[in-house]
């Protein structure tokens, strides 16, 4: 079997690095051609000695047209606003492409527009992306040439509450989600906030009820509840949630704690019963009862662990989800998205478990 040459453009990123790590371990895949703007012309190993032996490509500046001439599948791992067009170039060549930057993510480019300031100069390739979160849109990735890779947050947010709004069990307007994340979510490129001295012995929330991944979670959740429900038309109120992400002193890792109200009591037995049915067949997802979910117990791999516990005397309903937010939340995502788009075992490449301690 001939091996599907990959690029990946923004090489050079944390979210980057971590696909050239994974996609040159990945048994059908032969890496061809990476990308940075700011370390063209250096080899990889170079910028990551952690590659060395690996990976003997030398970064390229980006060319959409002539990667896609030498590759048969494309990621994207550029910064958010700065996927639209390139995108938009590699599918014209006819290649699958996997963008892990939100320029797709968001259905209506009205909202993309009021979150992230730049108008969507592509919104007619919206309707064709499919959400990169298998366990919800698993055949709609299998059929699509685009998928937008959800962001970190998102992902540990959804897999954590989507069998309660797949049932329409949430009470509306009561979701709350506390998120923890380690510096590398913030990206490479430096800045005061993610110096040692600013973040080390520190725990800042940021971005309060402003956080771009907001809109995103809603829509997600929303979708849920509206397949639910059918043909009734919802409010739009029904996702509406509180979300506070902070910035954490550790290298990579998400926590994340939310909090809901149910329109009816349910005891915790019938509640991680109702989780362990909706996440049967779902290899990446690990449901703890005993063992609270922690990011030591994930980092490096592809799994996401979701503990669903009861505060009966207050009536909350609490989840918690731990993911690694370069793997799961980002790189091994989108190769598990990739793998389903050409037809590949889904978790080929990514059953390696995490490093511990």
């Amino acid at each position: 079997m001939r091996k599907i040459r990959i690029a990946i453009a923004g090489a050079s990123g944390y979210a980057g690095a971590e696909l050239v790590r994974l996609v040159a371990l990945h048994p059908h895949f032969e890496l061809v051609v990476v990308t940075s703007e700011k370390s063209a012309g250096i080899p990889v190993a170079t910028v990551f000695p952690s590659l060395a032996g690996l990976v003997s490509l030398t970064f390229q500046s980006l060319a959409p047209e002539a990667i896609a001439q030498q590759a048969d599948a494309v990621f994207l791992a550029l910064p958010h606003t700065k996927s639209l067009a390139p995108v938009s170039a590699c599918l014209h060549t006819g290649k699958f492409v996997v963008d892990l930057s939100a320029d797709y993510r968001l259905k209506d480019p009205a909202v993309y527009e009021r979150w992230y300031h730049t108008p969507h100069t592509h919104a007619h390739l919206l309707k064709d992306a499919a959400y990169g979160l298998p366990e919800l849109h698993r055949e709609a990735i299998a059929k699509a040439k685009l998928v937008a890779s959800p962001g970190c947050y998102p992902t540990a947010a959804l897999l954590q509450l989507a069998p309660l709004f797949a049932h329409d069990l949430v009470q509306p307007q009561t979701v709350v989600i506390d998120a923890k994340s380690g510096i590398s979510g913030a990206g490479r490129s430096p800045a005061l906030p993610y110096h040692f001295p600013e973040a080390h012995e520190s725990l800042e929330p940021y971005k309060i009820g402003q956080h771009r991944h907001i809109p995103e979670i809603e829509q997600e959740l929303g979708g849920l509840l509206q397949r639910h429900a059918g043909p009734v038309k919802l409010d739009p109120a029904a996702s509406t949630i509180m979300f506070t992400p902070h910035l954490v002193p550790m290298n990579r890792g998400i926590l994340s704690t939310a909090y809901c109200r149910l329109k009816n009591p349910m005891a915790l037995p019938e509640l991680r019963a109702l989780y362990k049915t909706f996440y049967k067949n779902e290899r990446f997802v690990r449901l703890t009862d005993e063992i609270v979910p922690n990011p030591r117990y994930i980092k490096g791999s592809n799994y996401c662990d979701v503990g669903i516990y009861a505060d009966q005397r207050a009536g909350w309903i609490v989840t918690v989800a731990a993911l690694d937010n370069l793997v799961k939340g980002a790189a091994g995502q989108a190769i598990q998205a990739m793998n389903l788009m050409l037809g590949l075992p889904e978790e080929i490449g990514l059953t390696a478990p995490a490093a511990y301690p």
